[in-house]
């Protein structure tokens, strides 16, 4: 089964009950029949889908959450006899509500068994890693191939930019001219980290010694395979993401991690 994320409960809302949304914004009450029970009922349905863990609501809100769903169920179970406007919801109408709501929760979360990255000291930082770290590992155990290959290669890309920025600009200046000239890089990259590509973050983290010869040997491999997130070269090397490139571009992460946490 699919997975649901509050976001499409989010869209289903804006297609179905756009008009109203804005006629709420505006100050103006709308009463919603029996007419949209159809519309009600599929936007219940997939609400529940909706992982626990990415209800990410707290205090009043939770508790606003679960009213709003229990006013749209009940309300469901009324249209089978009978016509009645649908109940508000702390003063609000309650599909308005449950939209404002999900609007807050993330379609992602950091599975309590991912891997910590306590040396990062940017917490916005650390936790963006994390969370593709968590979906990349989730891609892979449900096979999702591209995915996972793909969310491993960007995670270690975002790592190495963290680490090399890290570096002073003499001796990050210097690594590159050692990779240049020991032709692992065509040519100097330019003076802003920001602007590598993955090939470049690799072989210049290695000349710095923040990664090992063997953890850079695995990082080339993920290179290789994050490169296949463009079509258009997927298609001139021959070669698709699969579970093999997956477990390639993880463990290439989890080796990057091992390093840099030393």
């Amino acid at each position: 089964m699919p997975r649901v994320v509050p976001s499409q409960v989010v869209e289903l809302i804006d297609e179905m009950f756009g008009p109203l949304i804005e006629l709420e914004r505006l100050g103006r009450v709308e009463p919603t029949h029996r007419g949209a029970a159809a519309q009600v009922e599929a936007m219940v349905a997939l609400a529940s889908e909706i992982p626990s863990e990415l209800i990410s609501l707290h205090g009043a809100d939770y508790s606003a959450y679960v009213a709003a769903l229990a006013t749209l169920r009940n309300a469901l179970r009324e249209w089978e006899s009978r016509d009645s406007p649908l109940k508000r919801v702390l003063h609000q109408h309650p599909i308005v509500l449950l939209r404002r709501l999900l609007a807050r929760c993330p379609d992602e979360t950091i599975s309590p068994g991912t891997t910590e990255l306590p040396f990062i000291d940017d917490e916005q930082l650390r936790d963006s890693i994390r969370r593709d770290l968590a979906a990349a590992n989730a891609a892979l155990l449900n096979g999702e191939w591209k995915a996972a290959t793909v969310l491993a290669g960007s995670a270690c890309e975002a790592l190495l930019l963290w680490r090399t920025l890290k570096a002073a600009p003499a001796d990050r200046e210097e690594a590159a001219r050692r990779a240049t000239h020991n032709g692992v890089l065509n040519a100097p990259p330019q003076a802003d980290p920001q602007a590598w590509v993955l090939h470049q973050l690799i072989e210049v983290a290695a000349e710095l010694r923040a990664i090992t010869e063997p953890t850079r040997d695995q990082l080339r491999l993920a290179k290789d395979f994050r490169n296949l997130i463009h079509p258009g070269r997927a298609q001139r090397v021959g070669q698709v993401c699969d579970r093999g490139t997956a477990l390639s571009a993880i463990a290439g992460l989890e080796h990057a991690i091992r390093d840099l946490s030393r």
